[in-house]
């Protein structure tokens, strides 16, 4: 594979289209005319950006799955090209597609074909697509296979979206597809999964591989190389919590989501951003958590566009609650919108850009940020609370002694929980941290933000860290 518009007829060009703050890759791949893609996100402008710099044509677009993290941009980018849209025959969907099954081959041209593949485990239906090349004997041969959510890099996707009730069953059949896919394509077929790059689609990480092949993970992947009991039993076991608005992608990737409107939300003032805060709407602020700390909008919560932003709002915000932006420039608000869509949030209230004293005519809040050294000095002097807001999991393997865990996605409904007294909290780095600082400020609680990194300061710091192993 190759990165460069001149091309041989057996190399095709896949380009990959990241999506870091939900974890997943989109992907375009071509032959110097035609083009194909997988599994698009919400925002095609990226996509037909792609196309028309690579000078070609899409002429169809391949869903391996309805979406559990993401609104899909599939149905309007076909629409917006002509392109034939395939989307499995099984799947219950309210659009015409091009019903497409296992085994189904779709000659995209002569030198490029695809091929479904069903890998059920993901979910149900979930389809698998291997792409064949010919080579300069006219054969065509499997070079690299798009896996959606079937076969990560050093795992699966999860089993367990589609409920409880479905879970058991899901997890074998992700292991049978997993194995389906390693004996039936060549070892240097290049794996391009959908999930896997920070996704809560994926149980446990998979690390931060970048790229890799069927041989690789052959030799990696613990469903490839681990007995099925086995490899069921850990994989259960690493099931966390997953974003709440994960419930209601589907539904809308099966009813044909359109075009996102990306046009500027209306300006919010002060009176109309302190109006907003007194209804118990959302005012979110996307500076980083440094600039937040510094001086906010009291009431005000941060959710900074410097990490996994639409993964966190997404998963906190109860759906459908009135939503207020609030950021530096017009570009971070449009960035910040774009994320928004790609979920299915595709209405605000408003935004406003500057600085804190734009937005607000009253003495803003802050708090302090904080390294854990200066956490294990304050411990010599006077109790504290120490607030642990990373998953159960994390908690679980090394934490601070007598520090109170609740993972971030609960902190809303637990502020009650959260001791009397002057709170420090932390995360694995900061991120977290600070969104749940803003909550507890915005509910008026004393509250130490420590941005630093626990892995690599917490011990050395002198606390008390107690460890799994």
């Amino acid at each position: 594979m190759t990165n460069s518009p001149a091309l041989a007829a057996s190399e095709p060009v896949i380009i990959p289209i990241d999506t870091p703050s939900l974890g997943d890759r989109s992907y375009l791949a071509h032959d110097g005319d035609v083009a194909f893609v997988v599994d698009p996100q919400r925002d095609i402008d990226r996509v037909l950006a792609i196309a028309d710099e690579q000078g070609v044509s899409i002429t169809h677009v391949f869903e391996t799955h309805l979406h559990n993290d993401y609104v899909t941009g599939g149905l309007a980018l076909a629409r917006r090209t002509g392109a034939s849209y395939h989307v499995n025959a099984a799947d219950d969907v309210a659009f015409e597609r091009t019903p497409t099954r296992d085994g189904d081959v779709v000659e995209v041209s002569p030198t490029l074909r695809v091929r479904a593949i069903a890998t059920p485990g993901h979910t149900f239906t979930h389809l698998s697509y291997a792409l064949e090349s010919a080579g300069g004997s006219g054969e065509h041969d499997v070079t690299a296979v798009f896996t959606g959510g079937a076969l990560l890099y050093g795992t699966t996707g999860r089993p367990d979206l589609l409920g409880q009730e479905h879970t058991h069953d899901l997890v074998h059949h992700q292991y049978g597809s997993a194995r389906h896919l390693a004996a039936e394509l060549p070892d240097q077929a290049a794996v391009l999964p959908t999930h896997g790059f920070g996704s809560f689609c994926s149980p446990g990480s998979s690390g931060s591989t970048t790229s890799s092949t069927i041989g690789d993970q052959k030799r990696s992947n613990p469903v490839l190389n681990r007995a099925e009991k086995d490899w069921v039993q850990q994989t259960l076991a690493d099931l966390e919590a997953y974003p709440a608005y994960y419930v209601h992608m589907a539904p809308a990737n099966s009813a044909g989501p359109a075009e996102p409107d990306l046009t500027a939300p209306r300006t919010a003032d002060r009176d109309t951003i302190a109006a907003s805060l007194g209804a118990g709407e959302w005012v979110v602020d996307l500076r980083t958590r440094t600039a937040f700390a510094a001086g906010h909008v009291t009431g005000t919560l941060n959710i900074g566009l410097d990490g996994q932003f639409a993964t966190y709002l997404g998963w906190l915000i109860p759906w459908g609650t009135p939503l207020t932006l609030l950021g530096e420039s017009a570009q971070q608000v449009a960035d910040a919108q774009r994320e928004l869509v790609r979920i299915g949030i595709d209405h605000l209230e408003g935004a406003a850009t500057g600085s804190p004293q734009d937005w607000t005519a009253r003495p803003l809040g802050s708090f302090e940020r904080a390294a854990f050294a200066d956490l294990a000095q304050v411990r010599h002097h006077r109790h504290v609370v120490v607030l642990d807001v990373r998953r159960e999991s994390e908690h679980n393997d090394a934490h601070i002694e007598g520090a109170v865990n609740i993972p971030i996605h609960q902190i809303l409904t637990s502020v009650d929980e959260v001791p009397a007294g002057e709170v420090w909290v932390h995360c694995a780095g900061g991120y977290r941290a600070s969104i749940a600082a803003s909550v507890l400020a915005a509910h008026g609680r004393h509250v130490v933000a420590i941005d630093d990194d626990f892995a690599q300061h917490a011990g050395s710091a002198g606390l008390p860290v107690t460890s799994a192993a």
